[in-house]
């Protein structure tokens, strides 16, 4: 039997997949329940569009709280304290400029549940991630992405 995958994370990131899990259970689940209720009320469901509608967010709701359930069941809390304050790792804050001159750029390293590059939060996974984990502040790192290679220098980390 395969080993069930594990998914590194912050400990906001956990507090914020149990935040998300009660609101599917306490608020989503049962809102939509609801509309099915209501839906049924109107008679023919072959062709009651709003009943198929309730039952299909009702499925991806179920799916969403079985997927939840299973990345806390198996989360691995990331702990960089043991790791040396000048390394780029999951949790922490990477600065780096591309070369030779352009402006700096600031990435928070979460696990790819975490991930969300709008808010400046990449996945560990990510090819600009995978390439700095591990190296240091001043370091030079190429670092490979679909349009060839670019070069970096690690600033800050924190």
């Amino acid at each position: 039997m395969a080993e069930d995958k594990t998914f590194p994370m912050t400990l906001e990131g956990k507090k914020n997949l149990e935040e998300e899990l009660e609101t599917l259970k306490m608020v989503t689940r049962p809102e939509v329940i609801e509309r099915i209720k209501i839906a049924r009320s109107f008679g023919d469901l072959s062709e009651n569009s709003e009943y198929e509608s309730a039952k299909d967010e009702q499925a991806f709701i179920e799916g969403r709280i079985s997927n939840v359930e299973n990345m806390l069941l198996n989360l691995e809390i990331i702990d960089n304290e043991a790791i040396d304050k000048d390394i780029v790792s999951v949790g922490r804050i990477v600065t780096f400029k591309e070369l030779p001159d352009e402006e700096e750029e600031s990435y928070t390293i979460v696990g790819a549940t975490e991930a969300n590059p709008m808010l400046g939060k990449i996945s560990n996974e990510s090819p600009i991630a995978a390439a700095l984990l591990g190296h240091k502040i001043n370091e030079e790192v190429t670092i490979k992405i679909p349009s060839g290679d670019m070069n970096v220098k690690i600033t800050k980390v924190e």
